[in-house]
């Protein structure tokens, strides 16, 4: 293990984030109600230009009068290439004391996340403010994916803010100019010819577009200690597609997704859970290696395993979430109205 170890910012239950436009005010009290760990209510795509004053203000009457029980709560801002970014920062920043995190849409260099950080301290410090707001990066650009390892260093080096980093397909395909109008889906032209079997025929199978840009922001935000979350799937429909592309992105180590329509929150929940079976064996390695630690030993067996430190950090991860999923499904949920 390497000296350098960066400190992981707060600890949150992320395995769903549901998208709510925040031009969709009547939206909000089903989202509060729904399974999903995190909300975010989006001042960016899902809201036409001429609407962003008004969203602007049902985001903050939404935050204010909304009981979202234990739910982390996001807004997408609009981006930093836009006019509309400082006052979603200011007026929201300045009258939702509700709000967690901030989700900073096509975030390009580190200084975008240093920009947003100043303003969001600066108000804070005059407002007197004491819960921290989170950052969230969009990564979602040729430049953003290009310089992906250097913005999740803004954790050590520029925002002590920064929680997690978002990988997005559909602004991410325009941006490399991908020849596809899928969000987050394959595409039949991506793929490889087989060599000839026996009997002389080629196989054609599709492979995973978003695979190797999906690895690349997992990989730099384990190394420095934020959650790495996989972006929307657009197509509702296609369940067996999301079902089979949640379950890789759990594979990958994703921690979890961002979902934008409710039939998406469950299985979406389900793919980043541990099972039950895996939550009783990281017990189990728990209760072993605190005996072994009052014994005096570095390594115990379990079932003819060998666990050691490393199995404890596993077991520790698993049973922070289980124990973080009971929590969450026995918080109280606000009254229909």
């Amino acid at each position: 293990m390497s000296f350098t170890q960066p400190e992981p910012p707060r600890a949150r239950l992320h395995r769903t984030e549901l998208a709510v436009p925040g031009s969709t005010p009547a939206l909000f009290e089903k989202a509060a109600r729904s399974a999903a760990d995190v909300i975010f209510l989006d001042l960016e795509d899902a809201v036409a230009a001429g609407d962003k004053e008004k969203a602007r203000a049902n985001v903050i009457r939404g935050l204010n009068e909304v009981d979202w029980g234990r739910k982390g709560m996001s807004v997408r801002i609009n981006g930093a290439d836009t006019h509309h970014m400082y006052r979603d920062v200011i007026d929201i920043v300045e009258n939702c004391p509700r709000l967690d995190m901030i989700m900073m849409p096509k975030v390009g260099v580190p200084a975008d996340i240093y920009a947003l950080d100043m303003l969001v301290t600066q108000i804070e410090s005059a407002r007197g403010r004491s819960k921290k707001i989170g950052f969230v990066a969009l990564i979602e650009t040729a430049l953003g994916l290009t310089n992906v390892e250097a913005i999740a260093q803004s954790l050590a080096y520029t925002s002590r803010r920064l929680e997690a980093m978002y990988f997005g397909a559909g602004d991410l395909a325009a941006s490399l100019r991908m020849r596809t109008t899928s969000i987050g889906g394959l595409h039949p032209d991506h793929g490889v010819l087989s060599d000839a079997d026996a009997s002389g025929q080629r196989h054609y199978m599709q492979t995973d577009p978003w695979h190797a840009a999906q690895h690349r922001v997992v990989a730099a935000c384990r190394a420095y200690g934020l959650r790495p979350l996989d972006g929307a799937f657009g197509d509702i429909k296609d369940t067996a597609g999301f079902a089979a592309a949640t379950k890789r992105a759990a594979a990958m180590g994703f921690a979890g997704r961002m979902v934008i329509h409710p039939s998406q929150i469950a299985p979406s929940n389900v793919a980043f859970s541990p099972g039950a079976a895996e939550v009783a064996d990281a017990r189990r390695v728990l209760a072993a290696m605190e005996e072994a630690a009052r014994e005096k030993r570095g390594a115990v067996q379990i079932d003819g395993r060998l666990i050691d430190m490393a199995n404890l950090r596993m077991a520790q991860n698993i049973v922070w979430m289980a124990d973080a999923i009971t929590a969450a499904a026995t918080a109280p949920h606000p009254t229909p109205t």
